[in-house]
């Protein structure tokens, strides 16, 4: 069956007519959702032998484009490190910032945090990659790999899930046949809706303003996050003299900020920015998302999973949206290709079991944890904002805590369930 669903798979990929309404394609497992997470998903089940359908419902020209998302996400060391085992970062590494620095401050209180890359280790901290160079490299990979088809754009108009199967209606009338599905579709996730499965979570008062610039100084591999009253306001390293800033504001003001003429705009960023980093220039257009948080009820049904934003959203103040939806999927590439390699069904309930205990307690403590930070440094009470301030001098006085912080960061300690293999850089 292996053989003729990666012969199908090749056949499919070099087909240049229009789709046959009456096509139906099979393969192991359907991933509805080609991003940052479903895709390298589909990476490293198919780079393990297990055939893979992937159905993506933007165009990938889009991709091209600069104006396509403007955002970037931080790479932690661990996930860095199953991005390499799975073929990805190889086609995305030159274009990806190291962290060698990372400086916390309240608001201007004279004391701060600062965490330095020797203090944990040699390697960097982590890593800054534009999502669009990532979506490039997650896509030239798919394309390597015999057992990986990407289905782009398509609508999914349909799911159905019995005892042997599932089955994905594409809006052009194809079917997909697989023996799970992995809904890997956001936080508006239809795939998680259709199962039935809801979510708790809250909107906070706050949007990110998104928007890359050029400055005249060096960063120096330095990332930045300044708690201000309204939010945090992050400057991140890009490769060259480039940062991608995260800009939290209330709802109301995001959108008068938005639409400020570029002078007015400006003067207020550098309100914010200062001037450490010289005279600036924006690149790229503006962005604005809003921000929330978001768990589903569970990660796992009959022949379903859950991963990345379709199982869990979280604030961005912590740079680690991104990393907990690796962390998925490192442990569910491990977990199928068990299952795979002993001959298992991969959408059985005891195939499932593990991820569905492990991930939502992991994912609950760095939800928790984002959700403190924002509402204990989101605000200007006086007597509060003077104990922070303090609470961050007294962490970075305190070595062996200060490093146990980064290693927790940095993905390479205190994974619930253990650090997959893949996320120590080793293989399955």
């Amino acid at each position: 069956m292996g053989d003729h669903m990666a012969s199908q798979a090749k056949e499919r990929r070099t087909q240049d007519t229009g789709p046959d309404t009456d096509e139906v394609l099979t393969a192991d497992v359907l991933v509805i959702g080609g991003g940052l997470v479903g895709g390298t998903l589909a990476c490293g089940l198919a780079q393990h032998g297990i055939s893979v359908l992937v159905a993506e419902r933007d165009d990938p020209a889009g991709w091209m484009s600069n104006a396509y998302d403007g955002r970037a996400s931080a790479v932690a060391l661990g996930c860095q490190k199953v991005l390499d085992a799975l073929g990805i970062w190889r086609h995305m590494g030159e274009a990806c910032q190291p962290i060698d620095d990372i400086r916390i401050a309240d608001k201007n209180a004279p004391l701060s945090m600062h965490y330095h890359r020797h203090e944990a280790g040699d390697e960097p901290m982590g890593y800054m990659a534009e999502n669009l160079v990532t979506r490039r490299a997650i896509q030239t990979r798919l394309g390597e790999l015999e057992h990986a088809t990407l289905l782009a754009p398509v609508e999914v108009i349909g799911t159905t899930r019995d005892a042997h199967g599932v089955e994905a209606t594409l809006a052009d009338g194809r079917r997909l046949r697989a023996r799970l599905l992995v809904a890997a579709d956001g936080r508006r996730s239809p795939t998680r809706e259709t199962a039935g499965i809801g979510t708790k979570g809250w909107r906070y008062n706050q949007d990110a303003i998104v928007v890359t610039v050029e400055h005249e100084a060096p960063h120096n591999g330095t990332a930045i996050e300044h708690f201000l009253p309204a939010g945090p306001f992050a400057t991140l390293p890009l490769t060259g003299n480039r940062s991608s800033i995260v800009w939290c504001e209330t709802p109301a003001w995001t959108k008068d900020l938005i639409a400020l003429p570029d002078d007015r705009f400006k003067a207020e960023f550098m309100a914010r920015f200062g001037d450490h980093f010289g005279d600036v220039r924006f690149v790229g257009p503006r962005f604005s998302y809003p921000l929330s948080l978001q768990v589903a009820d569970r990660y796992t049904d009959h022949r379903l999973v859950l991963v990345g934003d379709a199982a869990h959203g979280m604030h961005p103040v912590a740079g680690q949206g991104m990393n907990y939806g690796l962390r998925d999927v490192a442990v569910l590439v491990e977990e199928l290709v068990r299952a795979h390699r002993l001959g298992l069904d991969v959408g059985a309930p005891d195939v499932l079991r593990r991820y569905g205990q492990l991930r939502p307690v992991d994912n609950a403590v760095m939800l928790a944890a984002t959700d403190g930070i924002v509402r204990l440094f989101s605000n200007d009470w006086q007597p509060l904002r003077l104990a922070r301030t303090a609470g961050l001098a007294v962490v970075d006085k305190m070595g062996p805590l200060k490093k146990l912080f980064m290693r927790h960061a940095m993905g390479t300690v205190g994974v619930i369930g253990g650090v997959p293999r893949l996320m120590q850089g080793r293989a399955l």
